[in-house]
């Protein structure tokens, strides 16, 4: 009894039982006062006082320790009450030692993880993706998103300590204790993840569909019959469109404006737009198929953003030279089809229109500077020799970045080295062009729009005023901020656009025979003596360099083979593997050559000659690097391929670099690249 008489009350419930004192020290008040006006009544109140406080001092000193018992009997069933509510609870909740392991879990946690009550797994055990290393580490909550038997779930866990418990114990020393306890929390949000999915699939999506050669393909039909042709395309492209949920609108006699759930996107994408090879069914009698550019827009901040990402995906698929679709989101791109050659434009307004624009930039500075590739071949430095016969005709100075010189190139450099006819500083290296950049010099890039594999990619950002001329394909890195971009895929080679560019410069351009040399040089190399990629303006541009001085013979001295080169390359030809039936891939080994690379592609072109073989593969070890040299002649588009493994092209040339393997294991990985396409439906 004594041990409850300490324990001493507070709060409501001592202010309470504090009232009845309080009123018998005011009823002694009143008694006084009642004395003063009856004695006798004084008396009957006083007793009637006294007995008052007897009742309170017994209700104080027996009543209070019952009170107490039924407090402690209260609290036991109220944390009985709470712990079966706690068991019971739907939220799963559990409760894991220091190690992982659990010592307490709830109902609901018990049904999801399928344990009975009092199990004593580790948590790792039944959720793999939370190790120890996941635990908080202090005593903030920290938390993790897991999927677990189809159901999406976020998991909460907060360090309890035990050290203040530990502490107050009569039965253990806690001293220096530092123990906790882990409580783990399982929300359970499928259902909203599928809401949320289900509102990002129905957000728009936008397009623009532009006919790459509606003007060519309405020529090739009679004039009665043109209408017929618009309107089964137009069909065509509506039909598509709606059973997507689509809407498409004709802006343009060529340009279409479509709008569709993403969700829908995401299935055209698992159809690979079959609409690309769908609308060459096309044929009412012209003689030309008509092919389709596609861009997709998705997953902008807003439906400007995604319009804006669909321009950009046009653009990027016309670069590329149509037939294909370009998706592209905030941080990815993805393309599809580009299975056919792009058509060359018989026109050459747009050559016209890029030579102006570039003798405007050029006259309003008062240096040029030109690069092409790392490793430089014979087309980008004929290009760049072109660009230089441009811009010492509008009185600027000009150099030409170039590092290494390869074998194939050292005939056509050497007629520029030690020739009275050219300044000492044509040609120049990286940190050399770096000293001479600033505000008042034009760069001018030419057979390459990717600014990694540029040779002096830091010129770049020294140069403010940048043009591009390039023929290859555009890929996802391109030279962006360019104040002049001429990018025409179906040209044959730079040299070629740079021929056509130097006719519409000025009528005083005279071009030496070095230099005509150079450019028709190119124009060959890259057109295998005009095999590859030849069309009516690739001959009108070497009829205007052969009028201007290019000889064939020169250039085909110029271009004699080296003995040892000669035989690496029939080696590589000759130990081709034919993969599959119809991909020739080979391996050239590189002993005692000078430009492997080069040699490399040559024997790549010399295995388009095997009779079956669709596209050739020749992996060359040079620099620590592998080059892989890729080949095709019209079925398979090798800069599809190519851009698997970083690289990029045309579709019937093209090319990558891989780092850290060697040239068998280069061709292990070729392989799997093409067994994966195949199987995808890309090849």
């Amino acid at each position: 009894m004594s041990n409850k008489n300490r324990i001493k009350l507070k709060g409501k419930l001592k202010t309470y039982l504090s009232v009845f004192t309080f009123l018998g020290i005011l009823l002694l008040v009143v008694n006084i006062g009642v004395f003063t006006v009856d004695f006798t009544a004084g008396l009957i109140l006083l007793a009637f006082t006294g007995l008052y406080f007897v009742a309170v001092i017994y209700l104080n000193f027996y009543n209070k320790p019952i009170i107490m018992n039924e407090l402690v009997s209260f609290a036991t069933q109220y944390g009985q009450i709470q712990k079966k509510l706690l068991r019971e609870l739907d939220l799963a909740h559990a409760v894991l030692d220091d190690s992982g392991k659990v010592v307490w879990s709830n109902i609901a946690f018990e049904r999801i993880v399928h344990q009975e009550k009092g199990f004593r797994k580790n948590i790792t055990a039944l959720f793999p993706s939370i190790t120890q290393d996941k635990f908080p580490a202090g005593y903030d909550e920290v938390s993790y998103e897991i999927e677990y038997e189809n159901s999406n779930y976020t998991i909460k866990m907060k360090r309890i300590s035990l050290k203040e418990m530990a502490d107050n114990s009569d039965i253990i020393d806690a001293k220096n204790y530092e123990g906790s306890l882990i409580a783990i929390y399982m929300f359970d949000e499928t259902a909203l993840k599928l809401a949320i999915q289900e509102v990002d699939n129905q957000s728009l999506a936008a397009g623009l569909i532009y006919l790459d050669n509606y003007e060519e393909a309405l020529d090739s039909v009679e004039e009665v019959r043109r209408s017929l042709l618009t309107a089964l395309i137009d069909r065509k492209i509506n039909k598509y469109i709606a059973s997507c949920n689509g809407i498409a609108k004709k802006i343009e006699k060529d340009k279409y404006f479509v709008v569709m759930p993403k969700k829908s996107c995401e299935m055209l994408k698992e159809q690979r737009f079959d609409l690309l090879e769908d609308v060459k069914t096309v044929n009412i009698g012209n003689e030309m198929a008509v092919t389709l550019s596609i861009g997709i827009g998705l997953n902008g901040l807003s439906y400007a953003q995604n319009y804006e990402f669909a321009r950009n995906a046009i653009d990027l698929a016309l670069g590329r030279g149509g037939d294909q679709a370009v998706v592209k989101s905030a941080d990815n791109i993805s393309y599809y089809g580009g299975k056919s050659q792009q058509i060359e434009k018989s026109t050459r307004v747009k050559a016209r229109v890029k030579a102006h624009a570039l003798r405007e930039i050029i006259s309003g500075k008062d240096s040029v500077i030109v690069m092409g590739h790392r490793i430089g071949d014979v087309d980008s430095f004929g290009s760049s020799v072109g660009i230089y016969r441009i811009a010492k005709t509008l009185d600027r100075k000009c150099h030409i970045v170039l590092n290494d010189v390869t074998t194939s190139m050292q005939p056509l450099v050497d007629l520029f080295k030690n020739n009275p006819d050219y300044e000492d500083d044509m040609i120049i290296n990286n940190q050399q062009a770096i000293d001479i950049a600033g505000n008042n010099t034009v760069l001018v890039v030419v057979d390459v729009n990717k600014p990694s594999i540029t040779e002096c990619p830091e010129l770049l950002r020294f140069c403010k005023t940048i043009v591009v001329l390039d023929h290859h394909r555009q890929g996802t890195e391109i030279i962006e901020n360019a104040t002049l971009s001429y990018v025409e895929p179906y040209a044959s080679s730079a040299c070629e656009m740079v021929s056509e560019i130097l006719q519409y410069i000025g009528e005083n351009v005279k071009i030496k025979n070095e230099e005509a040399d150079s450019l028709y040089s190119g124009m060959i190399i890259d057109t295998n003596n005009f095999m590859n990629k030849t069309g009516v303006r690739t001959f009108e541009a070497a009829a205007f360099l052969r009028r201007n001085g290019a000889d064939v013979t020169r250039v085909r001295k110029l271009f004699r083979e080296d003995a040892n080169e000669y035989k690496a390359k029939a080696d590589a030809v000759s130990q081709a593997e034919v993969y599959r039936g119809r991909y020739a891939i080979s391996v050239l080994i590189n002993d005692d050559i000078q430009s492997p690379t080069i040699i490399g592609a040559q024997a790549a072109n010399e295995l388009l000659n095997i009779k079956g073989v669709r596209a050739s593969f020749v992996c060359t070890e040079y620099q620590n690097q592998v080059y892989v040299s890729a080949r095709s002649i019209d079925e398979v588009n090798v800069q599809v391929v190519m851009e698997k493994l970083g690289g990029g092209g045309h579709m019937s040339s093209a090319g990558c670099q891989m780092e850290g393997i060697s040239a068998a294991e280069a061709v292990v990985v070729v392989k799997n690249t093409i067994d994966k396409m195949i199987d995808e439906g890309e090849l």
